[in-house]
């Protein structure tokens, strides 16, 4: 399957991820407003300097992941998530 051509950032666009990373918004909240890719937007702000919050994650799902690391390798544990 073909790439997609990336959509060029706009000054605007750029104001608009510094102004919700502001707000105290994650990087994939932010995609998902940008209509863009988690990846692009983190990539962009990587670039730009600017700094997202972690998104608040349900209690013990960073422990099972990585029990499921350990038990079985972390390729495993990536290939689950591609699935």
């Amino acid at each position: 399957m073909p790439h997609a051509i990336p959509r060029p950032w706009k000054p605007a666009d750029v104001a608009k991820m510094k102004r919700l990373a502001g707000e105290g918004l994650s990087a994939r909240l932010a995609a998902k407003e940008l209509r863009r890719t988690t990846g692009a937007v983190k990539f962009k702000a990587m670039a730009e300097g600017v700094r997202f919050h972690a998104i608040e994650q349900p209690v013990g799902s960073q422990k099972k992941l990585g029990r499921l690391r350990r038990k079985v390798g972390m390729h495993a544990t990536l290939r689950r998530r591609a699935a």
